[in-house]
């Protein structure tokens, strides 16, 4: 066994778990569709618990693999699939949750078995229903979570850094994709090929990780709530005008990143990874070579890249997915890196937008303000920062914009959504633009690690961007000059 025919078998395993068929869409693909479903079969068998209706959805989407078997035991083995045959999933309901669940990707193109949640991020179903799975079978069982990293993240994450080792970095994971409507979503299209670890797969991942682990902690004294019951409270919440994202406590997904690396970093990661590929090679029946030094430098560096990608830097909302329009002309390249950022509010629209749908729908706005009445190419800002707890992508890294007149080659322009002349915008908003998208830049070559942070009104006279309150705020920051 060498690592020619290690790759030859981790080449293998993409195709043959990358199924290639015709692209349909009988069915909306969000996740509200999918908890109404969820709740109509809970409904529909009263005293069904979460545990079982788990099991069965993982016979329904044919997700028994061994290693799930190693860790979860067989779904057609277990206590409480015996309804699987009966009431909890009709013909109906079988094919839609098949269709939901099971993870494919096209020779189209099309990403499925994944959801639009109504954060406006795209999540595949398959890592997150294991999640939750592993960590109920540790609270009702007394069972260990040792499976909830490999199924969530680990072996996704191992066979993408290896079979995929002479691709450039930038292409080891990902990629990301834009749903054909945000509105009645129905094909998820991939940016470019897939690996085994694209961004819903690994925004599944990380939810399910962050879910299993908090399952598995609740006291065992009485009755979980119900799988529809957890899926709401994590995708579907409210939040305060004038706080976002502050006043939440709770587990929400705007906060997987910070919430995911909170509950997994202080695991070795590169060793459980290495123990997560060595038990699919014994699974496999396939000898395991552990002193071949080449799979320990590709988990290594596999790893640093899902640390910059979806660690460090925030969730950025593409321009597909907020439905922008195209430029009008080509985008002028940057010359990177660029020593410069500038801070500015939106001044209008005034109030923070709060969800996606509110979002987006100030990106669309605002770029039909630029284009129409100014007369730009395209939106001004690099990017634009709302209260949801999602960065929008502008021109981004890479294309000159128009937000900072006469340093528009020199810097990014990032605006906050919200007039904050009287009141500073919520802290993790805030905290979005000055720790994780500056890190993302400096880390990713956009902007070099000395750079400068300054307010619009700083280099354009007769302007008071970005508004008093915040530009008190940013006189304390650690990159700001005078």
């Amino acid at each position: 066994f060498n690592m020619t025919l290690f790759r030859f078998f981790l080449t293998f395993c993409f195709f043959f778990f990358t199924v290639y068929s015709k692209p349909t869409g009988e069915h909306l693909r969000n996740m509200d569709s999918f908890i109404r479903a969820v709740e109509q079969v809970e409904d529909s068998n009263p005293g069904l618990s979460s545990l079982a209706l788990l099991r069965a959805l993982r016979r329904t989407a044919g997700h028994d693999d061994q290693m799930t078997i190693h860790y979860l035991g067989a779904s057609n083995n277990l206590t409480g699939t015996e309804f699987l045959e009966t009431a909890i999933l009709n013909a109906t309901s079988f094919s839609f949750f098949d269709k939901a669940i099971h993870h494919i990707v096209t020779d189209y193109g099309e990403e499925r078995g994944v959801v639009l949640a109504q954060d406006g991020t795209t999540v595949a179903l398959a890592p997150l229903l294991l999640g939750i799975e592993s960590g109920l079978k540790a609270l009702m069982e007394g069972a260990t979570t040792d499976g909830l990293f490999p199924l969530t993240l680990g072996r996704t994450l191992g066979l993408s850094f290896l079979s995929l080792q002479d691709f450039p970095p930038s292409h080891r994971l990902g990629p990301n994709g834009c749903w054909d409507s945000v509105e009645r979503p129905k094909v998820f299209k991939l940016s470019r090929p897939a690996t085994l670890a694209t961004d819903a797969i690994i925004n599944g991942g990380m939810d399910g990780a962050i879910l299993g682990i908090h399952l598995s902690n609740l006291s065992s004294s009485g009755q979980p709530q119900s799988l529809s019951k957890i899926l709401k409270g994590y995708y579907s919440f409210s939040l305060q005008a004038g706080q976002g994202l502050d006043a939440i406590t709770a587990n929400v997904s705007p906060k997987r990143r910070e919430l995911s690396r909170a509950v997994l970093e202080s695991l070795d990661l590169h060793s459980r990874v290495m123990e997560t590929l060595s038990l699919v090679w014994k699974l496999e029946k396939t000898e395991w070579i552990a002193l071949d030094t080449g799979v320990g430098k590709a988990v290594a560096e596999g790893l640093k890249l899902f640390v910059h990608k979806y660690w460090d830097c925030p969730q950025i909302i593409t321009r597909c997915q907020w439905g922008a329009k195209s430029s009008r002309n080509t985008p002028n390249p940057l010359s990177l890196p660029l020593h410069f950022l500038y801070v500015h509010h939106t001044y209008q629209p005034s109030a923070p937008c709060l969800t996606f749908k509110h979002c987006s729908g100030d990106m669309r706005a605002m770029q039909r303000f630029h284009q129409d009445d100014r007369g730009w190419d395209d939106i001004g800002y690099s990017f634009v920062v709302g209260s949801d707890g999602y960065v929008y992508e502008g021109r981004g890294w890479n294309h000159l914009g128009t937000h900072t007149r006469g340093h528009n080659s020199v810097g990014y322009g990032v605006s906050i959504i919200g007039d904050y002349t009287s009141t500073p915008p919520s802290r993790h908003a805030m905290d979005l633009l000055r720790h994780r998208l500056v890190k993302c830049g400096v880390d990713g070559g956009g902007l070099v690690a000395n750079f400068t942070i300054q307010g619009h009104r700083q280099v354009v006279n007769y302007t008071a961007c970005p508004g008093d309150a915040f530009f008190a705020e940013i006189r304390s920051w650690e990159h700001f000059r005078e």
